[in-house]
């Protein structure tokens, strides 16, 4: 198995980075599937005992200038790692102005995910700062554990507005309640509303044209920590 890929764009890094950050307020370990077009963040904790499910996709050509692998065979080409989700972020943490980022697979004395970062001086000369993450190779028979989720066909989509707008209605909302309503109508509203004794309170937003005619609304609860933890 091989794996190498570089980003040098700074938006790039950036999304990257943030991407990184959330995974790790989510969950304490993930797996990195690595595919010849694409990353995928995975998450598969027990919806019984309170954990959180999740499949998070990266196209490799939107962030990465240079991309090499080779998975476990020509049948199955993906590698599989579990790794503690909090090593990848706090190594992403100095990323922040870098020149460009390489990431890798290596084996010193064990298998490693090796983030080497090239920064800028006070000099203008560069220097490089390298964390190796310790991984565990997942072997193929348990990749069958870790497959996309099925999603069922909804009856409203909706895209949400900017992120940094939505966590600002929802940081000034937490003072009044746990817990939040979100409605959404084939209008293309969005409705977040918090009602409690003595009082309520709702915003509505409009991120998109209406999809389709008629005003038919759906709701659902969520809980305003964990919408919290989505970067802005």
């Amino acid at each position: 198995m091989k794996f190498r890929a570089k980003i040098v764009d700074a938006a790039c890094l950036n999304h990257f980075t943030r991407v990184s950050a959330t995974i790790a307020k989510l969950a304490k370990t993930c797996t990195l599937r690595i595919s010849p077009q694409k990353l995928n963040f995975i998450v598969s904790d027990k919806a019984a005992s309170g954990g959180v499910s999740m499949w998070c996709e990266l196209e490799q050509e939107n962030f990465f200038s240079e991309f090499q692998m080779e998975g476990v065979s020509a049948e199955n080409n993906a590698i599989y790692l579990e790794l503690l989700s909090e090593n990848l972020s706090r190594a992403l943490k100095t990323a922040q102005n870098a020149r460009a980022l390489k990431i890798k697979l290596t084996n010193k004395h064990f298998p490693c995910l090796t983030v080497s970062i090239e920064l800028l001086s006070v000099s203008s000369s560069s220097r490089i700062v390298t964390h190796d993450i310790p991984v565990k190779v997942i072997p193929r028979k348990l990749w069958k554990d870790l497959q996309e989720p099925t999603v069922p066909v909804s009856d409203v989509s909706i895209y949400l507005p900017v992120l940094k707008t939505m966590k600002s209605i929802v940081e000034k909302m937490k003072n009044i309640s746990n817990h939040l309503t979100l409605s959404g109508t084939r209008l293309s509203i969005l409705i977040c509303c918090m009602k409690t004794f003595p009082c309520s309170t709702s915003s509505r937003l409009s991120p998109r044209p209406p999809c389709s005619p008629g005003a038919m609304c759906l709701h659902g609860h969520a809980h305003l920590s964990i919408l919290l933890l989505f970067p802005p």
